[in-house]
């Protein structure tokens, strides 16, 4: 039996910070995590396998197309696909490798294998030969992530009815991919493919894409898709795919109901979100249970249970890999006895497509239905220099402030490179800044983070560039 100070189950994105942390803190830690290697799925199946794709599908569709042209770049590319998973596979390899590195530095112990927990300060891990290691700490810390969400009536076998996981590791481009779901992962994973030479149909069961985000902001991202030939089917729903060994069949209806449509394709992606992953974890042991979604409430990541934690996916707020890092950090310092603490209202939300869509704060919709009078500053980057001279104008910035006291409540943005950009006003926000304090700060030119400020000046109508 070995004895830690905390013991964290996962090794994804909110796990690994933790143990990091702890080590950083004196703290002797265990990070129990049962995949062959450590980073979880955004490391491993999610956000960097497929940020892999997003970039070089995004080369190869410039270069096929006229974007290369229009610059005086003739080319004629082939797609060499194995490659390409080739390199996606190295970068990943690289990543992984590297916390490996952290945890040593750090005096951090990866414990291989499937931890459960026996009792309070007791864990039990199990490997994949059987083998059996018992550990105790003082605090436990469930980092366990989350799973795909499956449709009832469609059956994941990643062959021709993929998960997330699937449809990183094709080795062949469809000639159709349908996508059940229009959130992030569906969108930036049919974009990859449709690049690529796919034609896309992506089923959305509400009237809209990208639920949550500024409804503004998400018609011009679905404008934009449409406009690069994925086809949409909103307010639909999937009652059935049946699947051979060259394709499947769909059955298709209308939300609202109504008579049913047939989609032949050759590969189906499954998006409709993920799940928290709380299953076989003995919960009931420390006297745990989670809500009907599987999810484990927390009180400042601190559950129901002395000495047990709980961050990232398998509990309330925004499955994002930020959002579990910060977590990790605040429940660490919180054991060792300091004041840890996550600001959920200013957590930026980012979508990686092209043109990306990036976000951080109220939507014009929340602060509506807060009856909150606000001020909106707007600017497109048609008008930004950057933006022209690079031939990437779609898209605009978008500043909500508040009517009275001008503090920037929301910031929408739609466009080229916005997921570098939404930064600044994370850090405006949280020192709670007025729109005027950005649109008095000088921005470095030529460069699209220009529009930011330019977006700030025209809360109160001061755009200079349009």
């Amino acid at each position: 039996m070995s004895n830690y100070d905390v013991v964290i189950l996962g090794g994804g994105p909110g796990g690994y910070n933790a143990a990091i942390r702890a080590g950083q803190l004196g703290l002797k830690a265990a990070c129990v995590e049962g995949r062959a290697t450590l980073g979880g799925t955004c490391l491993n199946v999610g956000c960097m396998p497929s940020k892999a794709l997003l970039h070089a599908s995004e080369l190869y569709d410039a270069a096929m197309g006229a974007e290369f042209a229009n610059l005086g770049i003739e080319v004629k590319p082939t797609l060499n696909l194995a490659q390409m998973m080739k390199q996606k596979d190295q970068s990943v390899a690289g990543l992984t490798k590297g916390i490996e590195f952290l945890f040593r530095k750090n005096k951090v112990d990866w414990i291989k294998g499937w931890g459960h927990i026996d009792g309070p300060g007791k864990v039990t891990v199990t490997d994949d030969q059987g083998g059996k290691v018992e550990l105790t700490a003082k605090d436990i810390i469930i980092a366990t992530g989350s799973e795909p969400t499956p449709l009832p009536g469609v059956e994941i076998d990643n062959k021709r009815i993929l998960d997330s996981t699937g449809a990183l590791s094709l080795s062949e481009v469809p000639k159709h991919l349908v996508v059940i779901g229009a959130g992030v992962i569906g969108l930036e994973l049919g974009s990859v493919w449709r690049r690529l030479g796919a034609q896309v149909t992506v089923v959305e069961y509400l009237d809209r894409i990208c639920p949550g985000v500024d409804g503004e902001a998400g018609k011009t991202l679905q404008r934009s898709l449409s406009k690069q030939g994925i086809a949409f089917k909103l307010s639909s729903k999937v009652t059935s795919a049946t699947s051979s060994a060259n394709g499947v069949q769909l059955s298709v209806e209308p939300a609202a109901g109504g008579t049913a449509e047939l989609l032949e394709a050759d590969y189906v992606l499954v998006a409709i979100g993920r799940r928290p992953y709380t299953k076989d974890l003995g919960l009931e042991n420390v006297g745990l249970s989670t809500d009907k979604r599987g999810m484990l409430a927390n009180k400042q990541h601190r559950t129901e249970a002395t000495g047990v934690w709980v961050i990232g996916d398998v509990t309330s707020g925004p499955m994002l890999a930020h959002k579990a890092e910060d977590e990790a950090m605040a429940c660490v310092e919180q054991i060792h006895g300091k004041a840890g603490e996550v600001n959920y209202d200013l957590i930026p939300n980012v979508i990686y497509t092209k043109p990306e869509l990036a976000s951080v704060g109220k939507t014009e919709e929340q602060l509506k239905a807060e009856g909150r009078a606000y001020k909106v500053g707007k600017f497109p980057f048609t008008a930004n220099s950057r933006a022209k001279i690079n031939h990437e104008t779609e898209g605009f910035a978008k500043v909500l402030a508040d009517e009275r006291t001008d503090e920037v409540l929301g910031v929408h943005l739609v466009g080229p490179s916005v997921s570098e950009m939404i930064g600044e006003f994370c850090v405006a926000m949280e020192f709670s800044a007025s729109a005027e304090d950005i649109a008095l700060t000088c921005h470095p030119h030529p460069t699209r983070s220009e529009a930011l400020r330019q977006a700030a000046m025209n809360v109160e109508g001061m755009a200079t560039q349009m």
